[in-house]
């Protein structure tokens, strides 16, 4: 920056060059100048951040998507419903439904891969039927 001195002898200067006549003039056209090259370096830098905000909004929208998918590819699909084919009559005898026909059975959907097929799970043991006047069994007791 100029320091006072310095703005002195460039003000005696113009004043020598262009007379008391025309430096208010050239000092008005050196404020508009200024005021228009401030006007634009500020619509410059707004349009710039403005534009910077915009790349960093499409970023965080693409990685939101990204995020999105990865947690939708890490998530356990339904395991399909189990179908079981329909039971046949014995060969031989007469049912109204043999008059109909034959529908290929159902196919039975395998074990989603998550079941441990070596170790089916054990069947859940039937309470025992007890009458009013018994005691229960001791399996239970113990509870």
């Amino acid at each position: 920056m100029l320091s006072f001195p310095h703005l002195v002898v460039l003000f005696v200067v113009a004043l020598v060059i262009f007379g008391p006549q025309k430096l208010p003039e050239l000092a008005r056209m050196l404020g508009k100048a200024t005021a228009e090259f401030r006007k634009m370096t500020n619509d410059f830098r707004y349009a710039l951040e403005d534009e910077v905000r915009e790349l960093d909004r499409q970023t965080r929208i693409r990685e939101e998507e990204a995020a999105a998918a990865a947690r939708a590819a890490q998530a356990v699909p339904n395991p399909p419903a189990l179908t079981l084919p329909t039971p046949t009559p014995p060969e031989g005898s007469i049912h109204r439904a043999s008059a109909a026909p034959e529908a290929s059975p159902e196919p039975v959907a395998e074990f989603p891969p998550h079941v441990d097929t070596e170790h089916p799970p054990v069947a859940a043991q039937e309470p025992a039927v007890t009458t009013p006047g018994e005691k229960p069994s001791d399996d239970n007791a113990a509870v």
